[in-house]
């Protein structure tokens, strides 16, 4: 990607993010918090909600590419697809994204929050906690939850022509793919660990539950904090090194 305007480049990111994060965080809080209507929806339901959630984030942000996704923008600038300036750029615009989007989940389910008495189910609106904590098995989880998303973009690419981050060649449906494959990612890995599969998408949002008014909130798990940061850019890079020897990329 040439002649990049960096200001619609950090506007374009941050669009997207904070529109993924917010149907994302949006489909856990109906489902998880008191006396809201998709209340007890289930797992399924989250992963759908979070594929669609990909899917109007990734839609949304066309100019950028929609890397909507550190783990992404790494795997890309190990591949030479992006610059460094463009990952740090992407990468503070996913943050100042997916805080906004996460900011606006509390205030459309504001009273939902001051009637749940769980802490947890206040914070897992938000961000990701293990099922079992053990961070070493947690870490790992993280890494090949994130590995199968972004090989799966860097295969996307063979299909069509690639701006920066998404696949080519199926016009506004070029959304379609990456979405169904983060409904598969949670259907089949994310029950250890909540599959945050994007530093960007637990961290904002976890920053955003810390300082918020939300009324008996509890503890914003900073312990665990490093393992949904760590694990999906480690296994974004990891893709982006194996992607050359293990598809056939342009």
């Amino acid at each position: 990607m040439t002649d990049v305007n960096l200001g619609l480049y950090f506007l374009s990111e941050m669009v997207g993010t904070a529109m993924l994060i917010l149907l994302g965080c949006g489909v856990v809080a109906n489902v998880a918090l008191a006396k809201n209507k998709g209340f007890g929806g289930g797992f399924l339901m989250v992963n759908w909600g979070w594929g669609l959630a990909v899917f109007v984030g990734v839609l949304v942000s066309a100019y950028s590419g929609a890397i909507l996704n550190p783990a992404v923008g790494i795997g890309l600038l190990i591949a030479g697809k992006i610059t460094f300036t463009m990952f740090l750029v992407a990468f503070a615009a996913e943050m100042v994204g997916a805080i906004l989007g996460a900011v606006l989940t509390w205030a459309a389910y504001r009273q939902h929050f001051d009637v749940e008495a769980d802490p947890a189910n206040k914070l897992g609106v938000f961000s990701t906690g293990p099922a079992i904590r053990s961070y070493g098995h947690n870490l790992i989880t993280e890494i090949i939850g994130t590995f199968v998303l972004v090989f799966a973009i860097f295969a996307f690419a063979d299909y069509g022509d690639i701006e920066v981050g998404t696949p080519g060649g199926l016009g506004p449906l070029t959304a379609l793919p990456v979405a169904l494959v983060v409904v598969g990612i949670g259907a089949s890995l994310g029950g250890p660990t909540g599959y945050a599969i994007n530093p960007a998408r637990d961290l904002g949002p976890r920053i955003a539950h810390a300082i918020l008014p939300i009324k008996g909130k509890g503890s914003s798990d900073w312990a665990y904090s490093w393992v949904p940061v760590v694990g999906p850019l480690v296994g974004g890079a990891l893709a982006a090194l194996a992607a050359p020897a293990l598809l056939s990329l342009a």
